[in-house]
């Protein structure tokens, strides 16, 4: 298409749709890919509010003659899931729930509905969608509709199309309509009808009759036949149903309007079993023998996957609950209670106990352990996708499928067919229960021989699993990965089917043309191919895990949608509260990519799409370790920014709250005038929009006496019987929250440990690499590790209050000054409280809480991200407080990012997702725990109990006192005469100190 007829297309897309139609070149690169090795830019991208309005966008696409590609959750692996026509997102408004009705346990939902946020709303129904794929989290009904997805649960409730009752579709030419099973009289009516429906309905009888062989014949009688159309639902003893006919038809023959779909009840109970086997091929000789206890789950993994999930840490505290062996399976029960449950775990057990080939048994009924070993499971594709010293890893044969009592054989056979291909290290796990094996293997498809090699790979496959009687897919589809390959499973004969089959429901190949049938080859359109040729810029950090490169670090995403859920974990709070896919991880990794690819985003560093999408990154850190692959966006972002602005005027707020260490410096020559300022209505409005403030935002009020001068005044007074420490005297401790500073003095002296501070005032730089001022970042830190360079040489743990600063010494710093042994020294000493506590007090805890103390614990995203929360959860319990640590995502300050003007909004969203509700319904009894300024500072602002840092509480614990509420300094009550005169003088000492700090810092 032209230019012109782009925009005339865009421009009728908005005229007659009433939802977004985005036609730029940074939605486009969001959209050019899923989790699939292909890339095709689209047009452009509707998002509609209703499924009306994606019914009208198909006609204008109609009226215009470009395809159309109906997207989910875009988390296909096999490349359906992009195209060069126009996409339909359903998934950021039309996700609603039409009816549930619980007698006949069914639901009509819309397709863009996510299914565990569908889940959520059936609970209270006890009921719940049969199918749960890995990525529960972000795909939608209608996305697993159009891939016949399965998941472990398939194991008990069948594939998508076992689950799909009716459909409402939309054919590209406008025919809108109902459909599934038909009977006679039904298929009379439709027929007396007349019209397209009829056409339509008498095409498809005629299809099955001169194909009825074929169709019986052809296709695999196996659990996961996944790949091709769904021909054998048109046989009469399958009812002519037309629904579960299309589902699986990745949107190349129509768009679904409405599902309506059976429930299952949730278990009522669970229990988990993992069997230990020698070999992963030994564990699954045993399927058969397993599956005639009809388990509910059946899943295997091999010992290269837990290698790789151990030393990527990804659920280590899954892997201690592994029994002894090198293949396990994973067999989940389920019953109306544990007892029933658990008597048929047993049951197998005292069977395959018998004999010379009984597994190591470990048998889990606590949600929690099963929870974490199911986590393991499912963080395959992270573990896999960038092996540790190893190439990366693509799809490309990830989920074929075999009959189950012959996996085992295949196996072996498999794993000499990556031998004989030089790929023998990819791991294998997947869908033991129903033949569906899993693998990601290090295809080089960045070169001539490579993309050769990877050809001949696949179509030796191909041949070998439809000599077993398998499936080429058995979960992801066939798209463009298998479409090509069809035949050899098939035969010819079937492929026409397969292209009458699509004729009849698109005839003009305009829905999502070139997957399934007709399809591109496997080796075009892929993202990386011969011809990739990245930008690769210098840069402030080094990407020491993605090679040192920045292109490796932007091209690291690989899709899955993690980034998209918000059930649990930190990522993507600006996701989770817009619900725009250039506002998860996925998508600004997407467009990092475009701007190094330099064909749709030719500007580089200058890119407006690019900045617009990082703008409301937070920089939780989140991703960095949420992500199954360990995206970092916080860190992508910094170096963005500092190349972005290079050499130009910044916005206001880099200045205010970026040079925030040196403000909070010069307000301690009159704490009590700064405050007096911020507290007068009119000056604050002032100093806030100077600084690009958001006007509802109070400006934190600053201690009467920094941390830094009580302790020189008061000097140390620990035994050292259990040494010496540094406690770091954090921007935020120190100026702001000095009780905190206080709190954890009193603490590590009662454990027995002299403490010690910088003889100068250091900074961790946290704002500056925020706001991407790296070069000063740099000098800062540099000084920095000059002034604490003593305690470096001898080992001094440096313990920080400030979890986001403690992150930056563990993760930010070695990556910025890669290679200077001090650097790498302080991230090794770094520790936060908790961490000290534990590794270096011996049994020594503070214990003398009265009573039981309840507490709700807000990890700062960072501390989660980097440091973890396993040891401060240890020490707060065993210091007596009964603790509820949140899982409430990030609380949406980020540092500046809730101060920042255009942000606030997104910043509230963010907080009253979970983290305001779960505080506001804590009794009053209930303590808030919340070690980030910012966290502590979002609560207090939202209008939550005031929150202390873990310090306060075992400080309070040392002294046998139960806390009431943090100590905070209140802003005075000033005539607007002083705060007059606190601004003029302010403004006149500023040069003076930003000249000095310079100095310093050079």
């Amino acid at each position: 298409m032209t230019a012109m007829t782009d925009v005339s297309l865009a421009d009728d897309l908005r005229d007659r749709v009433s939802g977004e139609v985005r036609f730029d070149a940074g939605t486009r690169g969001t959209y050019s890919t899923a989790a699939s090795n292909y890339r095709q830019l689209p047009l452009g991208v509707v998002l509609p509010y209703t499924v009306e309005d994606g019914e009208r966008a198909v006609a204008v696409c109609r009226e215009h003659d470009v395809s159309v590609l109906s997207r989910g959750g875009g988390t296909s692996l096999a490349g359906q899931c992009c195209n060069t026509g126009v996409v339909i997102d359903w998934s950021k408004y039309c996700r609603r729930v039409v009816s549930v009705d619980p007698e006949r346990r069914t639901a009509v939902v819309e397709p863009g509905i996510v299914l565990d946020e569908l889940n959520d709303e059936l609970a209270p129904y006890g009921l719940m969608v049969g199918p749960k794929p890995s990525t529960h989290v972000s795909c939608t009904i209608g996305g697993m509709i159009g891939n016949n997805s399965c998941g472990a649960s398939a194991q008990a409730y069948g594939k998508m199309a076992d689950s799909v009752r009716r459909l409402e579709i939309l054919t590209y030419d406008g025919l809108r309509t109902w459909v599934g099973p038909t009977g006679e009289e039904e298929f009379a009516a439709i027929l007396a009808a007349g019209g397209r429906g009829a056409e339509l309905y008498r095409g498809l009888r005629a299809l099955r009759d001169r194909y009825l062989a074929e169709i019986r014949t052809r296709f695999p009688d196996i659990p996961r036949r996944v790949s091709g159309y769904n021909l054998p639902s048109l046989l009469s003893e399958a009812g002519f149903d037309v629904a579960k006919a299309l589902v699986g038809s990745e949107s190349t023959l129509v768009t679904v309007l409405r599902a309506e779909i059976d429930l299952v009840e949730v278990p009522a109970a669970k229990t988990l079993v993992v069997l230990g086997y020698p070999d992963v091929t030994v564990a699954a000789d045993q399927i058969p023998r397993i599956a005639a206890y009809r388990p509910a789950a059946l899943e295997g993994l091999d010992d290269r996957l837990v290698e790789l999930e151990h030393s990527r840490r990804l659920a280590l505290e899954a892997l201690r609950e592994l029994p002894e062996g090198r293949g396990w399976l994973m067999v989940e029960f389920t019953g109306d209670d544990q007892e029933e449950a658990n008597g048929k775990a047993r049951d197998m057990i005292d069977d395959l106990r018998d004999g010379s080939d009984a597994p190591a048994v470990a048998f889990l009924e606590e949600p929690e352990e099963q929870k974490r070993v199911w986590a393991a499971r499912e963080a395959g594709l992270g573990a896999t996708a960038y092996p540790p010293g190893g190439p990366e890893t693509h799809e490309g044969w990830e989920d074929a499928a075999v009959p189950p009592d012959r996996l085992g054989d295949y196996l072996r056979d498999f794993r000499e067919l990556l031998d004989r291909h030089d790929y023998g290290s990819a791991s294998l796990y997947g869908h033991f229960g129903q033949g569906c094996v899993h693998t990601r293997i290090p295809f080089d498809l960045r070169t001539a021989e490579g993309v050769a090699r990877y050809r001949r790979f696949v179509e030796d496959a191909a041949r070998l699993v439809t000599s077993y009687g398998g499936s080429l897919s058995g979960e992801h589809g066939d798209g463009q990965s298998r479409g090509e390959l069809l035949p050899i499973m098939f035969g010819d004969t079937v492929i026409r089917a397969f292209e009458e089959f699509k004729a009849l429901f698109d005839p003009g190949n305009r829905m999502n043309p070139g997957k399934v049938v007709h399809p591109d080859p496997l080796d075009g359109n892929l993202r990386q191919g011969v011809g990739y040729d990245p930008w690769e810029p210098a840069t402030h950090f080094a990407y020491p895990h993605d090679k040192h490169r920045f292109s490796e670090a932007a091209g690291r995403c690989v899709g899955v949608g993690k980034c998209r859920g918000n059930q649990d974990g930190v990522m993507c709070p600006s996701y989770r509260a817009t619900r725009e896919e250039e506002h998860s991880t996925r998508g600004r990794a997407r467009l990092l990519f475009e701007m190094l690819n330099g064909e749709e985003i030719t500007d580089g560093w200058r890119s407006q799409a690019v900045h617009d999408a990082l703008d409301l990154c937070l920089a939780c850190k989140g991703c960095r370790s949420d992500c199954p692959v360990n995206v970092d966006m916080a860190t992508y972002k910094a170096e963005f920014l500092s190349h972005h602005y290079a050499g130009r005027v910044r916005p206001m707020p880099h200045y205010s709250m970026g040079w925030l260490p040196l403000w909070a410096r010069l307000a301690t020559i009159a704490p009590r005038l700064v405050n007096a300022v911020t507290a007068t209505p009119a000056l604050a409005r002032l100093i806030k929009a100077a600084g690009g403030v958001d006007r509802r935002r109070e400006v934190p009020v600053f201690g009467e006496r920094r941390f830094v001068d009580w302790f020189t005044e008061r000097g140390s007074r620990g035994s050292g019987a259990r040494g010496t420490v540094l406690l770091w005297p954090d921007t935020f401790t120190n100026n702001f929250h000095p009780a905190v500073g206080r709190a954890a003095v009193e603490v590590l002296e009662a454990a027995g440990f002299a403490v010690e501070i910088p003889d100068r005032t250091p900074c961790c730089a946290l704002t500056w690499i925020s706001t991407g001022q790296l070069d000063t970042a740099k000098r800062v830190l540099r000084r920095t590790l000059d002034i604490l360079r003593p305690q470096l040489r001898d080992g001094t743990p440096v313990v920080v209050l400030e979890p986001s600063c403690c992150a930056v010494f563990r993760a930010d710093l070695p990556e910025l000054l890669y290679g200077d042994e001090d650097a790498h020294r302080l991230a090794g000493q770094a520790r936060t409280l908790a961490e000290l506590l534990r590794e270096r007090a011996g049994d020594w805890r503070p214990t003398g809480l009265p009573g039981r103390s309840r507490a709700l614990a807000q990890p700062h995203c960072h501390h989660h991200a980097i440091m973890h929360f396993d040891a401060d959860r240890a020490v707060l319990r065993e210091a007596g407080v009964d603790l509820e640590v949140l899982d409430a995502g990030c609380c949406g300050m980020a540092g500046n990012f809730g101060f920042e003007k255009g942000h606030y909004e997104v910043s509230m969203a963010c907080a009253e997702d979970k983290l305001m509700p779960a505080v506001r319904g804590a009794d009053r009894e209930t303590l808030v725990l919340a070690d980030g300024f910012s966290c502590r500072t979002q609560i207090e602002h939202a209008g939550g109990a005031r929150p202390l840092h873990s310090a306060e509480l075992l400080a309070a614990a040392v002294r046998g006192e139960r806390p009431d509420g943090a100590e905070r300094p209140a802003p005075p009550r000033t005539p607007v005469r002083l705060g007059a005169l606190a601004a003029v003088a302010a403004a006149a000492l500023a040069p003076v100190g930003l000249a000095t700090w310079r100095r310093r810092h050079r």
